[in-house]
C-alpha cells in the first residue's frame, strides 16, 4: 500500500519497477496526489482510505500478509484495532516515520510481540532531522554539498544510530516488582532508542555544565 492524505493505494501483488517511478514522479516532480495517476499504476485506488483501515477491511482475504509498516505521515495513525490487525496478519517490523504515528495501546501491542520489529520515530525518524543539521553546517561553513555528499553523511548518520540501537538493547536487569513498562523494554531496538536518547541529553546537558 501507498497512501497520502486523500486515499491509498493498494497493490495484492506489490508494486512495479514502473509503477513505482510513476509514484516518485507524481509526488517529487509533478506534485499530485495519488488519485490522479490511479490509471497509470498496477494498483487499486481507495477514496478516502488509509493503509491501516483499508488492512482491516481485507484482513480476512486469502493469503492477506503484511510484513512491514512505515507510519510517515500523522500522528496516531495506528491504533489498538489497526495493530492487533497487523500482528495477526503477521506483521514482522513497523518502523515510524512521523511523529508519533503510533498510539500509545498499539505501541503495548508490538511490546507484548518480541519477535517483531520496533523502531520508534526517535531514531527511525532521525533522518530529518540530520540532513537540517547537514543544511546549517553547510551555511556556517558557506559550503555546498554534493547531493551524493548529503547522502552519504545520512547514510553514516543511520548507521551510527541502528549501532546505538543494538547497543544499548541489551536485556535489563528486572528487579522483582518491576512494572510492565519496565518489562515490556526488555531487549528491543525500542528500549535501546530510548537509552540512546537519554544518554545523548544527559551528555549535552554535562558539556554545558548543567549537570
Amino acid at each position: 500500500t501507498l497512501s497520502d492524505s486523500n486515499g491509498c493505494l493498494y497493490f495484492p501483488c506489490g508494486m512495479t519497477k514502473t509503477d513505482w517511478d510513476v509514484i516518485v514522479k507524481a509526488k517529487q516532480v509533478d506534485r499530485v496526489r495519488l488519485m490522479q495517476i490511479q490509471d497509470k499504476v498496477s494498483g487499486t485506488y481507495f477514496d478516502k482510505r488509509t493503509p491501516w483501515n483499508l488492512m482491516a477491511m481485507r484482513s480476512n482475504e486469502n493469503g492477506s500478509q503484511f510484513d512491514y509498516a512505515f507510519p510517515c505521515a500523522t500522528q496516531n495513525e495506528i491504533d489498538h484495532l489497526a495493530c492487533e490487525t497487523l500482528v495477526k496478519n503477521g506483521l514482522k517490523g513497523l518502523f515510524e516515520g512521523a511523529n508519533l504515528p503510533t498510539t500509545i495501546s498499539a505501541q503495548h501491542i508490538l511490546r507484548q510481540n518480541p519477535s517483531i520489529l520496533y523502531i520508534p520515530g526517535k531514531a527511525s525518524n532521525a533522518g530529518g532531522v540530520g540532513v537540517s543539521g547537514f543544511e546549517m553546517t553547510q551555511n556556517a561553513q558557506k559550503m555546498s554539498w554534493s547531493a551524493e555528499a548529503v547522502d552519504e553523511k545520512l547514510k553514516n548518520l543511520m548507521e551510527v544510530i541502528y549501532t546505538q540501537l543494538v547497543e544499548f538493547s541489551g536485556e535489563s536487569e528486572l528487579q522483582e516488582g518491576d512494572d510492565d513498562w519496565s518489562r515490556d523494554l526488555t531487549s528491543s531496538l525500542e528500549r535501546g532508542a530510548n537509552v540512546a536518547g537519554f544518554l545523548k541529553v544527559v551528555n549535552a546537558m554535562k558539556d554545558l555544565g548543567w549537570l
